[in-house]
């Protein structure tokens, strides 16, 4: 891979023209942290799917590979492959041999955040067959960061608020055992703590499980998945390892969450990331990562 002055991403998430989610945040972000951002649409909507009804949803697997080829006539690579929302199950093998072909390079980071429910459902979009192609995704990838939902439907596990924090490693354990290096839960439970929301994550490589805790707020806002994972993204690629980007992101949504908590608009639009987003370049203070035992 050329040495370039920007470092690159392939941004493959759908295009909701209301709502802050998918591309709407993954751009702004990634852009913020001074890396260039590649979109690849999968889907353009109306709005995004979280509170909105009889939406306009145009699936655009069929546009895909003309897309890619014409990537490949211009040779270019990239120094991440960053993966969300698909529009069908076909979609999902089209994007394995994307990956294949742009992210053969041993320095090139693939990032699944495998997009498919919240709430312990499966989005309206998403289908079984879906959530078989997405396992088979997730083998390809470096890093995955399922919410608490995806990754009980990865494992093919109940969806259990009650599950212990012994039961959270072993699923961080069986998922990083199907290919990737690294795993990220978001919005796991801490059972003890009924105020407390936790990112949990494993790294094969140290075999070491990591935790950072959230005060919960008792607010719902489509697309802080995307954000949190954006936030991850951009502080590898600028040289943080595991535990330090977990702390970045969930520092980024809670900022977010609390700048939008007290305003008086509709929770469904998302976060309003326009007051945060200058956070991004201001210098980080390490607070709350844990190892857990």
């Amino acid at each position: 891979m050329n040495k370039r002055s920007v470092q690159r991403v392939a941004a493959i998430h759908d295009l909701s023209g209301f709502g802050r989610s998918s591309l709407s945040v993954v751009v702004p972000i990634l852009s913020t942290m001074g890396i260039q951002v590649c979109s690849v649409p999968t889907a353009v909507l109306s709005t995004h799917t979280g509170g909105f009804e009889k939406y306009s949803f145009v699936d655009l697997t069929d546009y895909l590979p003309g897309f890619f080829e014409h990537w490949k006539r211009l040779k270019l690579d990239f120094d991440c492959i960053y993966t969300g929302f698909f529009g069908s199950s076909r979609q999902i093998g089209i994007i394995s041999e994307f990956i294949d072909d742009f992210g053969n390079n041993p320095d090139t980071l693939v990032v699944v955040d495998p997009v498919l429910g919240d709430n312990g459902h499966l989005y309206s979009t998403m289908t079984v067959d879906m959530k078989e192609e997405m396992k088979k995704l997730v083998q390809k990838a470096d890093i995955i960061t399922p919410n608490f939902t995806e990754a009980a439907y990865l494992l093919d596990q109940p969806y259990d608020l009650n599950i212990k924090i012994k039961d959270l490693k072993r699923w961080l354990y069986e998922l990083s055992q199907m290919g990737p290096e690294k795993v990220v839960i978001t919005s796991a439970p801490a059972c003890e703590d009924t105020k407390t929301t936790h990112v949990i994550a494993y790294n094969r490589e140290d075999d070491r499980y990591w935790k950072v805790s959230c005060v919960y707020i008792p607010a719902h806002y489509p697309g802080t998945g995307d954000a949190f994972t954006s936030v991850l993204v951009g502080s590898l690629l600028q040289g943080d390892n595991l535990p330090i980007a977990l702390d970045r992101g969930v520092q980024f949504i809670t900022a977010a969450i609390r700048a939008s908590y007290g305003a008086s608009y509709p929770k469904r639009e998302g976060v309003l990331l326009e007051r945060v987003l200058g956070h991004l370049n201001m210098p980080f203070i390490i607070s709350s990562y844990e190892i857990i035992d």
